[in-house]
């Protein structure tokens, strides 16, 4: 149930000569607007409105618009203030407006209440901060597509097909001393598989869309002395990281951010691993690891002149990673282009040999190359994805239920699989949940 206080907030505080608004929603919003001097509301008209103090001094004046329940963002009734910019002048209207029955609203509360009141469902209610935090005109649309309800009618269609599914199987459960295939067995395998590969199919995209809000997380991984701080500054396009000859420089993670394509990459730099070193580069070497067991991509940086002794000491660490990446680095102190497999390329970061194609390589492996279609991409976040993973985990075990004729067991699964689904959408989300997404949203929205 929706709270029914009404509550305001400074959506915007821009600077002299700048527009401030302030929004109000709930069952007193046109009344304390009234209060504040505002003419009689038409709905969804501008007024032009002087608004006064308890004294009957004017604070400031601008345009008043009112939007009655359910027909607003929230779904209450909604007044929306504009004035002037200046902060001192908004922190008066919002001390009056609070003095009139008002109180401040907690962060992203207008969202949760667009939520509470069916307006959104939680995936859009995200999408909302997303399309804020959007870094560029890609992260912006897929924002945008989210907040349409994208990625939301994808996974209500999959729920439907599962709920399908749950329906035929529990039905089933009522005749148990029928074997499966006399009740529609044959049908309720291929409603089955066909769920999975939409699941898959989503997954996958919403990976990708995870990619886009977040960025992918890449670590500079390799052996000393072999230019993974030279490589970042190169990246990077400045001198982020030390650079010497002394193998064992680099001690400590350091963590740079750039754009490749519209996909945000956070490029860590580690100290470079080998099997002796002081306590120092050995803590060093620890944290390295750590960060590969984050990592989404591995950028493994060898010399180029010493291939199999740089494989030979990275191989073991880069085995855990998703995708990985080999660069041969210092391809300028070979008399010639060396052959390299299809996941390797050479590059100097010294000259800048190879680096265009570096660039190139790494949209294509971080899923972001430039010939990609963006149709009908959306953002993510990890906890979409990691809900879409269980609910694949309890399909296939459901699956195998179902082989075994396991009918119970294998509704039960469904159920979980239905379950994990609607979290992303909030159709079955606990409040702690609702709450810890919620507060990371900004006042005024």
């Amino acid at each position: 149930m929706a709270p029914s206080d009404t509550i305001a907030a400074i959506a915007t505080a821009a600077g002299a000569g700048g527009v401030g608004i302030i929004r109000l929603s709930g069952p007193r919003a046109a009344a304390i607007a009234a209060q504040l001097g505002a003419p009689r509301l038409r709905p969804r008209h501008a007024h032009y409105a002087r608004w006064r103090d308890a004294a009957g001094e004017v604070i400031d004046d601008g345009l008043a618009l009112w939007f009655p329940a359910p027909n607003s963002f929230t779904g209450e009734e909604v007044v929306e203030l504009q004035g002037h910019g200046g902060a001192v002048v908004l922190r008066q209207l919002l001390a009056r407006c609070i003095a009139l029955g008002a109180r401040q609203a907690r962060p992203g509360e207008f969202s949760e209440r667009a939520f509470l009141n069916g307006k959104l469902d939680l995936a859009q209610a995200e999408a909302i901060a997303d399309l804020i935090a959007a870094g560029d005109t890609r992260a912006a649309r897929a924002a945008r597509r989210s907040l349409d309800g994208v990625f939301s009618q994808r996974v209500e269609a999959l729920a439907e097909q599962v709920t399908v599914l749950r329906i035929h199987i529990e039905a089933a459960i009522d005749f148990a001393d029928e074997p499966i295939e006399t009740l529609g067995g044959a049908q309720v395998r291929a409603g089955l598989s066909a769920a999975q590969v939409t699941l898959a199919d989503l997954l996958r995209d919403a990976e990708r869309g995870r990619k886009l809000r977040d960025g992918v997380h890449a670590v500079l991984i390799g052996p000393p002395n072999a230019g993974k701080s030279s490589l970042l500054n190169a990246l990077a396009g400045s001198e982020r990281a030390i650079v010497t000859d002394v193998a064992g420089t680099t001690r400590d993670t350091l963590r740079e951010t750039i754009r490749i394509d519209g996909l945000e990459l956070t490029l860590v730099d580690t100290a470079g691993l080998r099997e002796s070193g002081d306590a120092i580069e050995r803590e060093g070497m620890r944290r390295a690891r750590a960060e590969l067991q984050r990592a989404d991509l591995a950028l493994v940086v060898i010399d180029a002149r010493e291939p199999e002794a740089g494989h030979a000491a990275v191989a073991a660490d880069v085995a855990q990673v998703p995708r990985s990446l080999w660069i041969h680095n210092k391809a300028d102190l070979l008399p010639a282009t060396p052959m390299l497999a299809a996941n390797a390329i050479a590059v100097s970061a010294a000259t800048g040999a190879g680096l265009p194609e570096l660039h190139a390589r790494l949209a294509q492996v971080a899923g972001a190359d430039a010939g990609e279609s963006v149709d009908g991409e959306f953002t993510a976040r990890s906890r979409h994805v990691d809900a879409l993973a269980r609910s694949g985990e309890h399909l296939a075990a459901a699956q195998a239920q179902l082989d075994h004729e396991q009918l119970e067991l294998a509704a039960e699964e469904l159920r979980l699989a239905h379950d994990a689904l609607g979290e992303i959408t909030g159709r079955m989300t606990a409040d702690d949940l609702l709450g810890r997404i919620f507060s990371s949203f900004c006042i005024g929205k």
